[in-house]
């Protein structure tokens, strides 16, 4: 009896962890990055002001709990788009759309997932949550930039540009390993296509920001950011070679 009370206790535990979680989900999603504060989270969650404290010793503990789920959100919209029967530079192309969707539509949420101090604490290996994302990019950037003799490249092809091939599994398999994974697929490289994926990412996070501020808008004159990512990838990838 006294071990099942405290497996129902246990349960309970994790329950309220989760609704503080979801209920900063919430917030976020619908006020901004901005507004989650402790008390603000805990009414949410129907629980004391005081009760966060219990289940995340910090602030930042809390935010990089609720920052994880966008991560998670993230790899599960690129799963759902995503298309093995496509060619490397294709799957890019929607990984890239599905990016910069995300960051507008989940505005508060792109926001506290890259936010530097929550990056910098460590807190609950956030950092380490984007690294299965990032493989997946390299992976394919590799692909694309050195295709191999076939028209299905094996993993020689990836390896000779730094990162090692995640095969033809799904997207979602590959996103849901662990750091170290991502580690050993070829993020340690200091060259080939982990540098090339890591300018590929940087310049998709400067256009999500500068879309969203409308400095792009304005610069450019563009009214969609499908022009801009073409040039991106285009930049980073080579130009796509016209049909014969």
């Amino acid at each position: 009896m006294h071990l099942q009370e405290n497996e129902g206790h246990d349960e309970r535990e994790d329950g309220l962890r989760g609704r503080l979680v979801r209920a900063g989900v919430e917030l976020v999603n619908a006020e901004g990055a901005q507004a989650l504060s402790l008390r603000e989270i805990a009414r949410r969650a129907g629980v004391s002001h005081g009760a966060p404290r219990r289940y995340f010793p910090t602030h930042l503990d809390l935010l990089s709990a609720i920052a994880r789920q966008g991560f998670a959100e993230l790899t599960d919209r690129l799963a759902e788009e995503d298309r093995e029967d496509a060619g490397p530079r294709e799957r890019i192309a929607i990984l890239a759309r599905v990016y910069l969707a995300y960051a507008e539509t989940r505005r508060g949420m792109y926001e506290l997932m890259f936010r530097h101090d929550l990056l910098e604490s460590g807190r609950l290996g956030l950092r380490e949550t984007s690294l299965p994302l990032f493989a997946h990019l390299t992976a394919l950037v590799a692909r694309a930039t050195d295709p191999g003799p076939g028209p299905n490249p094996t993993g020689d092809a990836a390896a000779r540009a730094g990162v090692a091939s995640p095969g033809d599994a799904a997207l979602s398999a590959d996103m849901a390993s662990t750091g170290d994974t991502a580690l050993s697929s070829g993020m340690a490289s200091p060259g080939g296509a982990a540098l090339r994926a890591g300018a590929l990412w940087a310049n998709l996070h400067g256009i999500a920001q500068l879309w969203h501020w409308g400095s792009l808008r304005l610069a450019t004159r563009a009214t969609d950011p499908a022009p801009l990512l073409a040039a991106a990838l285009d930049a980073h990838l080579g130009p796509v070679e016209a049909a014969p």
